[in-house]
């Protein structure tokens, strides 16, 4: 759906050059939920704002849906920028108009008649949930509401790519899932494909099935998103893949200490990158199906057919057996840490 070929783009900012985009190339399937992540300033929203032309790339190529827009005139990109949605981070909607009046104002720069767009506005305040909202204006729109307008008014075109410039960035975590959520029913029920911008790794593993990662103007890695995850030792990629490590809760922690024998019970963390499922970690802590092991706590996803996270175990076992335990996640490549004794 989307081809993006070798494009760069440079701004001048007091006469000086800076280089926005490296030689960027990019495939979007059609139907697919693609995200762009990278950190502020690394060349996000000029890559996306390219791909529908805002903003014109120095060089290369973009192609949507079969038509290279970089060799259209004016009025040709205008008609196909038609069915290029777009949708902004402070959704950027007209105070002066309602809802209503938003989500028809596109239908209406078209020429159609008032019968077409009633009956089109009516079906995408349905679709995002504001049926009842149509005469209100967007000062009384909580900003996930009014997130939703922009999004019916990106919609009423029926275009076939929807591109999203960090479009939850401005909303707490509980309305980002209701936004998502909605992005995806969308996705699902209308074929749109997709193409999301985002600084936040959370937004990806929601919603994408490929990642593009961006950093200071060039693509440093792009795949399915359990590859970009396996990518853990990249320095960017490891950044958005930094959590906090696993604390052992309190109450267990004073059980351990009353529980304490020197050199015995190693309290191990446990990396899971992808290439091991959580079921043959078990299996590797259950040495002749003797499970060894107490789980002090865990942080485990689940994505894309493989798990991605971190355990913290205590060995339970002898001596023998906790290092049998130990040798078999070393055969497995499987990175572990002893924590401590408890």
């Amino acid at each position: 759906m989307i081809e993006v070929k070798n494009i760069s783009k440079t701004f001048f900012r007091t006469k000086e050059p800076f280089k926005a985009l490296h030689d960027i190339s990019l495939d979007v399937a059609q139907g697919d939920i693609v995200g762009i992540i990278g950190f502020s300033g690394a060349g996000k929203s000029t890559l996306i704002r390219c791909i529908n032309l805002l903003e014109r790339p120095d060089e290369g190529h973009v192609i949507v849906n079969g038509v290279e827009l970089t060799k259209l005139s004016s009025s040709q990109l205008a008609r196909e920028r038609k069915k290029i949605g777009m949708i902004f981070q402070h959704f950027n909607l007209l105070s002066s108009r309602t809802v209503f009046e938003n989500v028809a104002f596109p239908l209406e720069l078209d020429k159609r008649d008032k019968a077409y767009i009633r009956g089109k506005v009516h079906e995408l305040l349905t679709i995002v949930g504001l049926e009842d909202k149509a005469d209100d204006y967007p000062s009384s729109l909580s900003g996930g509401q009014k997130q939703r307008v922009a999004i019916a008014r990106a919609l009423a075109n029926d275009p076939y790519v929807l591109l999203s410039d960090e479009a939850t960035s401005a909303l707490d975590p509980a309305t980002t899932q209701s936004i998502l959520q909605l992005l995806q029913d969308i996705n699902r029920r209308m074929h749109i494909t997709i193409l999301l911008i985002t600084h936040e790794m959370e937004v990806v593993k929601a919603v994408c099935n490929h990642v593009a990662v961006i950093d200071k103007g060039r693509l440093i890695a792009k795949g399915t998103l359990a590859e970009i995850l396996a990518k853990k030792d990249h320095p960017v990629i490891k950044q958005f893949l930094t959590s906090k490590a696993l604390t052992i809760p309190g109450e267990l922690s004073a059980v351990l200490r009353r529980e304490y024998v020197e050199g015995l019970f190693p309290v191990v963390e446990i990396r899971l990158d992808g290439s091991v499922a959580f079921e043959e970690l078990v299996s590797s802590l259950s040495p002749g199906g003797k499970a060894v092991f107490q789980l002090l706590n865990a942080d485990v996803e689940y994505i894309g057919q493989a798990n991605f996270g971190q355990v913290l175990v205590r060995l339970k076992g002898t001596r023998d057996e906790n290092n049998t335990v130990l040798r078999a996640l070393g055969r497995q490549n499987i990175h572990y840490l002893i924590r401590g004794y408890a």
